[in-house]
């Protein structure tokens, strides 16, 4: 589309409707990328304060609120206890996304359509609810919130981030595995090639950066998460509670410190996610 000319007006120049509507748009967006991203510039800002409490003015740099949190056990536990947990439920997730991804892609079965659609309800909920549901059920299977290994939140808390994210790899998948051609399939099959190899050396190839994608989704998602995690972690904290526990003194550089290595790592895993999105595509 043409740009309308700069129209004269008593010896102006007056812009033209659309320079004024890209303009407005330029404005909007920016507008927005600051309401988005500014508190995180902030927070990383004074992640380097080098003071005991967060004010103004800045005091730039020092590494020693990174180096506290090196030192800080509970903190360190606490990383350490997200990473098992995220790891945990990644796995199950996939042990049960993809396996589901299949399913609703290769049978026929009675409220499938349904299913389709109600597949993003656990990440649709508020995770308040989630976590009361899970945590109600399982007191009555009779679950103990700290049945799990050393250092590890208990098994509940896993069973709830893989049953709250597992929507995510099936959803992934499924999508990927409806662009997928069978042909493909049905002619490694008439090479006389089995069912097992057909899926090692065909399908699994195709679908794999949906899988790999889904699985650094999940486990960023994991590593976050804090309404479910709060009512199924037994006694060990996650780096999330560990973070909202220190809130308590206050806004601290050490806090901000702890935010921008989650956040730096969050970043790392969804860039890799989106570069494989991108070459699924």
């Amino acid at each position: 589309m043409t740009a309308l000319p700069l129209v004269e007006s008593k010896g102006r120049r007056r812009a033209a409707p659309t320079d004024l509507w890209s303009h407005a748009l330029w404005l909007t967006g920016t507008g927005v990328f600051a309401f988005i991203y500014l508190p995180l510039l902030v927070v990383i800002l004074y992640a380097f304060h080098d003071a005991n409490i967060v004010a103004w003015p800045f005091h730039p740099f020092t590494l020693r609120w990174f180096g506290t949190l090196v030192h800080d056990r509970g903190m360190v536990d606490a990383a350490g206890a997200s990473l098992k947990l995220a790891l945990l439920a990644t796995g199950l997730a996939l042990a049960v996304g993809v396996p589901g991804a299949f399913v609703l892609d290769r049978f026929e079965f009675p409220g499938k359509a349904a299913f389709e659609r109600l597949v993003l309800l656990p990440l649709i909920l508020p995770g308040v609810i989630t976590g009361v549901a899970l945590l109600t059920f399982f007191s009555f299977v009779g679950l103990s919130l700290s049945s799990g290994f050393p250092l590890v939140p208990g098994w509940p808390v896993v069973l709830g981030h893989g049953a709250a994210l597992t929507s995510v790899v099936v959803t992934q998948v499924y999508a990927r595995l409806r662009r997928f051609d069978r042909v493909l399939e049905e002619a490694s099959l008439d090479l006389y090639a089995s069912a097992w190899q057909t899926f090692w050396y065909v399908t699994l190839p195709v679908i794999r950066p949906a899988v790999l994608g889904s699985a650094l989704l999940v486990f960023t998602l994991s590593l976050d998460e804090i309404a479910v995690t709060f009512f199924l972690v037994g006694r060990q904290n996650t780096i999330p509670l560990q973070i909202w526990g220190l809130l308590r003194r206050g806004i601290t550089p050490e806090v901000n410190a702890a935010a921008t290595v989650v956040f730096a790592v969050s970043v790392v895993v969804i860039v890799i996610w989106a570069r494989l999105l991108r070459e699924d595509r």
